[in-house]
This record gives C-alpha cells, sequence and structure tokens, in this order.
C-alpha cells in the first residue's frame, strides 16, 4: 500500500470535510455540499479502526440523508448513501442485523439507477450489491476485520491451510477487494469531482 499516497487523501478529504463543514454553516441547504461532506466522512472512514469508521459512516449518512430531503432524487446522493451502507454492513458481525444494511444499501442503488439509468457506476454497485452478504459470510468466518479500517485486507488464515483452501481464500479476497475497492474508489472520485466543481484546489496527484 502505498503510505504517502494515503496520507494525501487523508489530508484532501479532511480538508474537504472541514470546507464542507464551513460551507453548511453559512448553507445548510446546499444539497451539493452536504453530499460532499457525506462522501468526505466515508472516505475518511477507511482509515479509523471499526468503532470510528462506524460512527464516521453513520455521520456521513447523517449528512446523505439531509441532502436528500432537500433534493429527494438526487441520484449521486442515493448511490453515496448505499455506499455507506454497504461499508458499516460490512463492518457489522452479526449477518442478521448487517443484511438490514445491505438491504438499505440495495435500495438506494435501484432508486440511483432509476434517475439515472445510464451510468454504469451506479449499475455496477447494484451488481455488487448482490454479492455482499455471501462474501459478509466469509470475512467473518474467516475472524472478520478485527480493528483494520474498512478498506483493508482480512486477517490471513492458517499457514497449514491446504492449496485448495488457499485458492478459495484468494477467490474470497479478490472478490472483497473487487467491492471494497469499487465502494472507496468509486466514493472517492464522486467527491473529488464534487469539489473540482466547486473550484477547490486540484487533488493530490502522488502516487
Amino acid at each position: 500500500m502505498d503510505m504517502q499516497n494515503d496520507f494525501d487523501r487523508i489530508l484532501f478529504f479532511e480538508h474537504a470535510r472541514k470546507t464542507s463543514e464551513a460551507t453548511y454553516a453559512k448553507d445548510p441547504l446546499d444539497a451539493d455540499n452536504l453530499t460532499r461532506w457525506g462522501g468526505a466522512l466515508l472516505e475518511l472512514a477507511q482509515f479509523q479502526n471499526v468503532p470510528d469508521s462506524k460512527k464516521m459512516i453513520l455521520d456521513g449518512i447523517t449528512k446523505l440523508e439531509e441532502a436528500l430531503l432537500i433534493d429527494p432524487k438526487r441520484h449521486d446522493t442515493l448511490w453515496c448513501i448505499g455506499n455507506a451502507h454497504t461499508s458499516f454492513a460490512f463492518l457489522t458481525p452479526d449477518l442478521d442485523e448487517a443484511k438490514e444494511y445491505f438491504e438499505k444499501a440495495t435500495v438506494n442503488f435501484l432508486l440511483a439507477v432509476e434517475e439515472d439509468p445510464d451510468n454504469e457506476l451506479y449499475r455496477k454497485s447494484l451488481e455488487l450489491a448482490s454479492k455482499a452478504p455471501e462474501l459478509h459470510t466469509e470475512i467473518h468466518k474467516h475472524g472478520g476485520l478485527g480493528q483494520q479500517a474498512v478498506g483493508a485486507a482480512p486477517a490471513s488464515g492458517p499457514s497449514t491451510s491446504s492449496s485448495t483452501k488457499t485458492s478459495k481464500k484468494k477467490k474470497d479476497s479478490d472478490l472483497k477487494y473487487e467491492i471494497f475497492g469499487w465502494v472507496i474508489l468509486a466514493v472517492g472520485i464522486v467527491t473529488w469531482i464534487g469539489f473540482a466543481k466547486s473550484q477547490m484546489p486540484p487533488a493530490p496527484t502522488q502516487r
């Protein structure tokens, strides 16, 4: 993992969060700003431990829901809420409880697709949402996410695993990265674009 790149992302989204907070104080009815604020919180959540991450995701959901009260048909906001519920579900060990968040995520992805049917990002998110419960079971079967951040890899299994188990674990891991990678990357892109439109300084480009 590129530590410098992670540090740059944290700095950028922390700046985005503070800017959104200041903007909200001046104009609490700016749905664009609330959506960017929620997106920034989702990005920052991946760098926290599990309890802090869950708290930050819920805070992000609150901001996004506030944006929807102002503009109920905002497809980017609906999509961000879907990602927030997905991320929260993966951090919730109890599958029955997690399923409630997966269902909320699916509903929001569906609404986003209805508002913008040609958006490949939304359709891909909806497709991945159907795989999420199965992936949740696999992750928590192997010890869950522990105290790792949202985007971190699950702990490796016993070294005595057979090649078959190793292959299956790799497949599970690949699916995990497909979903988490898509969620985090996509939220970051949307947030970055939003702030670019609001004429913020360009995002860090270091790799």
